[in-house]
């Protein structure tokens, strides 16, 4: 007896009823793929604007290609996905100022075209994904040569990052073409464990040498950005994919070993780091700055921004405010302390308290908890996603360790890297134990 197939989730009715002419998905995957080259090549250089037509072409040939193809199933990261756009439209609809909530929820639709663009074309052809990475890689490497570039002209305008009020004055910051350093920092942190993969998974010598270059100026550019936060998601971005290398590395190893050669590792580095941050000066003066509570002016500015954003929170706490700057800059100042004007509440997690509520921060802990399995699954499969998994997962880790204490994640810069990362783990698990096997299970559609 043949079993009647699971009826097609109404969401997804509308895919597959234009027809498809031959050729037409070949054609439909290389707009995708040049489309999307453009956009990560481009994220640190383009204008807002020129970045705003090619998000939306992104998800215009979404939709045009969705509308030629059959549905597939969903998928759990793709389900949180669609329940946090449901909060954000509810909270949008119930916002006290709906027309700047409408502005931040048509931003929030845009990202979603591209994550969803991004991941029909991992799905239909995996091998995209390092063309894309080599594309991201040149921008990034292009951007890191550009900041270093700026330890050595005029420093007048490096000056203006220098805060006299800060433990840390006289610090001088690079921030290349973005014109932040924490942005410049947030920007490289997820590029680098990227670039760690590519540099193990691509093969000869000339790709490995651009990886090479991409993960070292990358690496010294986010040093000299001075960012705190920015250095803490470097360590922990680089730390768990190297840690996350090692134990995919031992895993048939005897039990005793596979539990003491991981614990040796994290004792070595915190060793390191210790030793760092109190024996390297510019370090041991941002440790002194971070450590120093209200005693920083950036502290001290952060630390107002949050209570205020508490205060929000408190008032609004199960649907928020609704999405968006827009909403934030529109309800902030009747909280805000004198002469503490901020864009944002400088912490992911309080922004999106701040927007959506609870609902809407329960949403984004499926989502993360949904993406950490399918980024372990790359332990143990050997398929062609099991590699980028674990730099993917690597990669987000550190945008949330930097983003506790910072909200440049909502910059496209940064946010549209955090959806390629989403888009490489929400690809189908592999069943297959050789790696020259591609993945066989049936893909996530968006």
């Amino acid at each position: 007896m043949v079993e009647a197939s699971a009826p097609t989730p109404w969401l997804l009715r509308w895919q597959g009823l234009l027809p498809s002419p031959p050729g037409l998905q070949q054609r439909l995957s290389l707009w995708a793929g040049w489309i999307l080259i453009a956009l990560l090549a481009g994220l640190p250089w383009i204008s807002r604007t020129g970045l705003g037509l090619v998000i939306l072409a992104a998800g215009a040939l979404w939709l045009l290609w969705s509308a030629t193809q059959p549905p597939g199933r969903l998928g759990a990261i793709n389900l949180w996905l669609l329940l946090f756009l449901a909060v954000a439209v509810l909270a949008t609809g119930l916002s006290p100022v709906p027309m700047a909530a409408a502005k931040g929820l048509a931003k929030l639709l845009s990202y979603l075209g591209v994550y969803a663009l991004m991941q029909r074309l991992l799905a239909a052809h995996p091998r995209w994904w390092d063309r894309l990475v080599a594309a991201l890689l040149a921008g990034e490497l292009a951007t890191s040569v550009f900041a270093l570039r700026q330890l050595y002209g005029p420093t007048e305008e490096l000056a203006r990052w220098a805060d006299p009020n800060s433990v840390a004055e006289g610090t001088i910051r690079i921030y290349g073409p973005l014109g932040n350093p924490n942005l410049l920092a947030g920007y490289l942190v997820p590029i680098l464990p990227l670039a760690l993969v590519a540099l193990l998974r691509w093969q000869g010598w000339g790709q490995r040498l651009f990886a090479g270059m991409a993960l070292g100026t990358g690496a010294a550019a986010t040093l000299f950005s001075y960012s705190r936060g920015g250095w803490l998601g470097l360590l922990a971005a680089l730390g768990l994919f190297v840690l996350l290398l090692l134990l995919r590395a031992i895993r048939h190893w005897p039990p005793l070993w596979r539990r003491l050669l991981p614990l040796a590792l994290l004792v070595l580095a915190g060793v390191l780091i210790v030793l760092a941050a109190t024996q390297i000066e510019p370090i041991r003066t941002r440790v002194a700055s971070l450590l120093a509570g209200r005693g920083d002016s950036s502290n001290n500015f952060r630390i107002n921004v949050w209570l205020a954003a508490l205060e929000m929170i408190h008032d609004r706490p199960w649907i928020g405010i609704g999405p968006g700057n827009a909403a934030f800059n529109s309800i902030y100042p009747l909280y805000q302390q004198p002469k503490f004007n901020a864009l944002s509440a400088y912490s992911v997690p309080l922004e999106i308290l701040v927007e959506t509520g609870v609902p809407g921060l329960i949403a984004c802990l499926g989502l993360a908890w949904c993406s950490l399995r399918q980024g372990l699954a790359g332990l143990r499969e050997r398929g062609a996603f099991s590699l980028p998994r674990l730099a993917c997962l690597a990669a987000i880790v550190g945008l949330l360790v930097q983003g506790a204490t910072d909200t440049i994640f909502f910059r496209p810069e940064v946010q549209i890297i955090g959806w390629f990362c989403l888009a490489s783990l929400a690809q189908p698990l592999s069943p297959a134990t050789d790696p020259a096997v591609e993945p066989a299970a049936a893909p996530d559609r968006a």
